[in-house]
């Protein structure tokens, strides 16, 4: 765990509930309207510092750049660790309060900072592959006690490995993009033959994903210990879920078309060295992993505050109908790398990991409308009046998520989508 230092501020005005405090610093890509060009850019505050510039001026300079006056932050990540705590620590040098080289240049800042209200974000990188795993003990056994045996509700082997599938990179968007509601085969009823059909039971899943910076070499997997390494930061991830075609399709092979159609980021990477100061233990595992699932680092899953709010079409208020914490994940992040990567398995800079829905121990903390509506038996109330039991046409779900301590604050943004009626098939014509 490093240590927060307090005293470090910025000349820039930043409100003390800001996401984007100088003690943060997360990387996206953005475009503006009057440069349509992208290229890399950290928040701070309400505002997007332009790292292509600060290269540009000399004010930048990594080894093996440039790199930021690029489309994705691949090329960055996979420069290596001393870039990383070297850009971190030059972009934290030239917006504090004490430096004068960005402070007093008014043209320079004039070039350099925009307001993030004013610019398009977009993928910060090339995701060559998805992987979404099932890690909330909370979650996985409420799943279970629905649809199994209440006294069994975890399988065996879900204390045993860190549980995931393998996704499609081709799906993961960004934060801002509408969604269309799926459609596919569902099987209403058990005595008849499946039909095809719009989803109706479309969900969210609250979860985070981590973003490889560190690749390996097929057949070489990464050792828990070093799995750290391997981990450039986090984003905020909706898993959404299509629950009725999965029911129907997920034997015995597992999501495929439920899962398919958007896994949905926030546009901000939140680096692992602004999440250190927050990290703390997961929860007893028990039994005691394998070997090489026992990891020495005891606190390695971080404290970062979760929620979920729904927003209706044409309602004035959204609900906050979820309030939960990463630190409830069972399996951390390094023991999903490692038991992805134990077989061999090559990962690549750029790929992203879900984490799994994130769930609390209390109703409010669940991480799905799956849970929280408890399959569709206790409707959901909202401001406005309205209720759900899962989304709608017209909703909008917003997920965000912060970490804070003595009084310094690094966030994630938020991620947002709106869903759109599924469109019309007419195979007879």
């Amino acid at each position: 765990m490093s240590t927060i230092d307090s005293t470090l501020t910025s000349f820039i005005d930043i409100k003390a509930d800001s996401d984007f405090s100088i003690h943060n610093l997360p990387y996206g890509i953005f475009s503006d309207t009057k440069d349509s060009a992208r290229r890399a850019g950290v928040a701070i505050g309400d505002q997007v510092l332009d790292l292509s510039v600060l290269e540009s001026e000399g004010l930048l300079s990594l080894n093996g750049g440039p790199y930021f006056d690029q489309s994705t932050l691949n090329a960055f990540i996979d420069s290596g660790r001393d870039n990383w705590t070297k850009a971190r620590t030059t972009i934290q040098s030239l917006l504090s309060s004490d430096n004068s080289d960005l402070r007093d240049n008014a043209d320079l800042q004039k070039k350099a900072l925009f307001k993030q209200a004013d610019v398009t974000m977009h993928l910060p990188v090339q995701v060559p592959g998805f992987t979404d795993f099932y890690s909330s003990k909370e979650h996985a056994t409420n799943v279970g006690t629905m649809f199994r045996d209440p006294n069994n509700a975890l399988l065996p082997n879900w204390t045993e490995m860190p549980v995931g599938y393998n996704g499609r990179a081709s799906t993961v968007i960004i934060s801002g993009s509408d969604i269309v509601r799926p459609s596919g085969q569902l099987k209403p009823n058990p005595d008849e033959r499946p039909v095809f059909s719009a989803c109706q039971r479309l969900d969210f899943e609250l979860e985070t994903a981590f973003v490889v910076g560190k690749g390996n070499h097929i057949g070489q997997p990464i050792a828990v210990d070093d799995a750290a390494d391997h981990i450039f930061g986090m984003v905020l991830l909706n898993d959404w879920s299509a629950r009725d075609i999965q029911k129907w399709e997920y034997v015995p092979l597992g999501p495929f078309n439920a899962k398919t159609f958007a896994s949905q980021v926030s546009p901000w990477i939140v680096t692992m060295d602004a999440l250190a100061p927050f990290s703390t233990a997961c929860p007893i595992q028990e039994p005691e992993p394998l070997a090489y699932l026992n990891e020495k680092d005891k606190e390695s899953s971080f404290d970062i505050n979760l929620s979920v709010e729904l927003l209706p079409e044409n309602a004035k208020t959204a609900t906050v109908i979820c309030e939960t914490n990463f630190k409830y994940m069972y399996w951390s992040m390094a023991q999903q790398l490692t038991h992805h990567t134990i077989t061999g398995c090559k990962v690549e800079v750029g790929d992203m990991m879900g984490s799994g829905t994130i769930s609390g121990p209390t109703p409010d903390s669940y991480g799905s409308m799956l849970e929280i509506a408890w399959n569709a038996t206790k409707p959901v109330a909202l401001e406005g009046g309205e209720s759900r039991t899962f989304i709608e046409d017209g909703d909008t779900v917003i997920m965000k998520g912060y970490s804070e301590k003595d009084g310094v604050r690094v966030g994630f943004g938020e991620v947002r989508g709106k869903v759109l009626p599924a469109l019309s098939f007419d195979f007879n014509e």
